[in-house]
């Protein structure tokens, strides 16, 4: 040790005296390194009955060490950690780079940690050379003072604390460790240490210290009084561990959570307030306009904008914007802006372009694109993974209220493109029902059902009643019931997972008319032109396999049609009305002989024959009304 000390400046004294005071650590410590004990002070030696000879951890330390061992293993080198046993023992583990010093907290238990192994005793002298070695090379700063000395200065540091704190031996020795504290060194910390001293007592803190050179740095301080044979405490031993990087992730993590948790609050807040844009709003651009604009109100945000893609020009054309200009309001789609990303991939995207963050959100419904949704980030920031999830949500309440603006105006547009589409794919129930039963289906209407569920109306040619309930007892997810059986056709519901009719009212689509035959269908649909209709016959195409359009055709509306006529006396009946006149005449109930009874229309309905008749009689009331100019 002589050595070691002439080289660091200080004498074999200093070092001789460390070691006197570790001894008297009323506090078992033990160094470990690669599972080898290389030092343990007196206190260890009698608590676990320990000698020069015993240098295998597990052994010595016996039903504890697996705790221990897996404690070392997963604490973090610079770090400490702390493992509780069940007899009240508390142990703390604070790691270097080469190895780990074990304090053990007694408060009363058993000293026998072995619990019972035989370990075998050898002489309770120790090596002072193993010792000294022990002291130096432990992978914590050590320090010791004297408070018999005035302001009870450090008497020894080992070569770890010089590492830390930058501090020659020389220039240490003999001052107050307060030294290393600085402006930003906790006081409450302080005030603390300063209290366990004066009680006599053990104490562990976490405060900012300052190197040598200035740079700051996180200290975990471990203080224990050392006392003599008489209880008098003669020394105050310290752990010195650098906690920097640890303690700096969890302050940037806080920071990050209470910043996280303000944006998600105020996000929140966004998002009632768009529904309410949202439910208020007259049409599709006054909703594009407010809710760019109440996003841009938003702290977290510099602005926003809404786009659409226009396929005639290969752009993103915006829309609508609020707090910021885009770059470009003609945004190419061969480009790899964010945007692009999302309309592309209909999933959000966030990314940064010219050191800007943007996130782009994809503006869709039911499977019709209306855009995306671009927020600008107030500053080049990560977006967080719960705050992506929230902002969709957004987007898709912007989305289901384009949708609800659009289908409005487009049902009550005078402009339409009809077109026809031709679709094989067995997952439309009259295809498979065409192929399966050798037959000709012919759309008539969809109606509802007492349990709310859509079915449409068919008649159908080439098969008979019991030759189309067997071929749809053969389909999965189709279910045929006969309405009216006449002798050359028959009138079936059909109703399947695949709802085509209501999936295509949903997107403001009227069926004009589906003929299916031989397993292939021709559809005519009715579709607003100021729809966005080639984003609409796309959705079809992916729905159904082997979809081909057959012809598009640009019309105006003169008057009323007959189509209009039904659609206004549709609108003055209730469902139930409607379901009833209309069953009444496809059934055959107006002629004679009927082919069908009230009763058989009304299990039809699912409601008693007075319930059926009852809602007839008041549908009739209304096409009276309707035709003679009552009404």
């Amino acid at each position: 040790m002589d050595d070691v000390d002439t080289e660091r400046g200080g004498t074999g004294g200093d070092a001789a005296a460390a070691v006197r005071a570790l001894e008297h650590v009323v506090d078992p410590v033990v160094a470990i390194a690669d599972g080898a004990i290389t030092y343990v002070n007196e206190a260890a030696r009698t608590a676990f009955d320990l000698g020069d000879a015993d240098r295998d951890a597990a052994t010595a330390l016996g039903a504890r060490w697996d705790r221990l061992a897996a404690a070392i293993d997963e604490t973090t080198v610079g770090t400490a950690r702390r493992v509780d046993f069940d007899d009240g023992e508390s142990v703390r583990i604070h790691r270097g780079a080469n190895g780990a010093t074990i304090t053990f907290d007694r408060n009363g238990a058993d000293p026998d940690a072995r619990e019972g192994t035989d370990t075998p005793s050898l002489s309770g002298t120790s090596d002072r050379l193993v010792k000294d070695r022990a002291l130096e090379e432990a992978p914590v700063g050590i320090t010791i003072s004297d408070p018999d000395l005035e302001d009870n200065p450090l008497v020894y540091v080992n070569e770890a604390y010089e590492e830390m704190t930058g501090y020659e031996y020389d220039e240490v020795v003999g001052r107050n460790c307060r030294f290393l504290q600085g402006d930003d060194s906790d006081e409450e910390a302080i005030a603390e240490m300063a209290a366990a001293i004066d009680a006599d007592r053990p104490v562990t803190v976490e405060l900012k210290n300052y190197r040598k050179d200035g740079t700051e740095f996180w200290n975990e301080v471990t203080i224990a009084p050392v006392r003599d044979e008489d209880g008098r405490v003669t020394n105050y031993v310290g752990f010195q561990n650098d906690i920097t990087a640890r303690k700096e992730a969890e302050i940037a993590l806080e920071r990050r959570t209470e910043e996280l948790e303000y944006i998600l609050d105020r996000v929140g807040g966004l998002i009632q307030d768009v529904t309410a844009v949202v439910a208020g709003s007259t049409d599709r651009s006054e909703l594009e306009a407010e809710v760019c604009a109440r996003i841009a109100a938003e702290e977290a945000y510099d602005g926003a904008w809404i786009g659409e893609r226009n396929p005639a020009t290969g752009t993103i054309d915006v829309r609508s914007s609020a707090g910021v200009e885009p770059d470009d309001t003609h945004i190419a789609t061969d480009t790899d802006h964010p945007a692009v990303e999302t309309v592309t991939t209909n999933e959000s995207t966030v990314d940064a372009v010219d050191g800007t963050t943007y996130a782009a959100f994809p503006l869709s419904y039911n499977g019709i694109e209306y855009g995306v949704l671009t927020v600008l980030m107030n500053r080049d920031r990560a977006v967080d993974d719960r705050e992506t999830v929230i902002l969709s949500a957004l987007a898709r309440a912007v989305a289901s209220g384009v949708n609800a603006r659009e289908t409005s105006r487009m049902l009550a547009t005078d402009a339409v493109v009809a077109v026809e589409l031709e679709v094989t794919d067995r997952a439309l129930a009259p295809v498979a029902l065409s192929a399966e039963a050798d037959c000709r289906l012919e759309y008539r209407r969809s109606v509802h059902r007492t349990d709310d569920e859509t079915a449409s109306l068919f008649t159908v040619t080439g098969a008979s009643a019991d030759e189309i309930l067997a071929a749809a007892d053969d389909l999965a997810d189709v279910d045929c019931r006969i309405v009216v059986e006449r002798e050359d056709e028959c009138l079936v519901e059909l109703t399947s997972d695949d709802d085509l009719v209501g999936w295509l009212s949903e997107r403001g689509v009227r069926t004009q008319a589906i003929e299916s035959e031989a397993g292939r269908a021709r559809l005519t649909l009715e579709i607003p032109r100021s729809a966005n209709v080639r984003s609409i016959v796309e959705a079809v195409e992916d729905r159904y396999d082997g979809t081909d359009v057959v012809s598009f055709q640009q019309r105006e509306r003169d008057g009323e049609t007959r189509q209009e006529f039904a659609a206004r006396l549709e609108e003055a009946l209730t469902e139930r009305q409607f379901g009833a006149l209309q069953r009444a005449y496809l059934g055959g109930y107006f002629e004679w002989p009927r082919p069908t009874t009230g009763e058989e229309l009304a299990q039809s309905m699912g409601v008693s024959r007075p319930t059926f008749h009852e809602h007839l009689r008041t549908a009739e009331a209304k096409l009276c009304r309707a035709f003679f100019g009552d009404a």
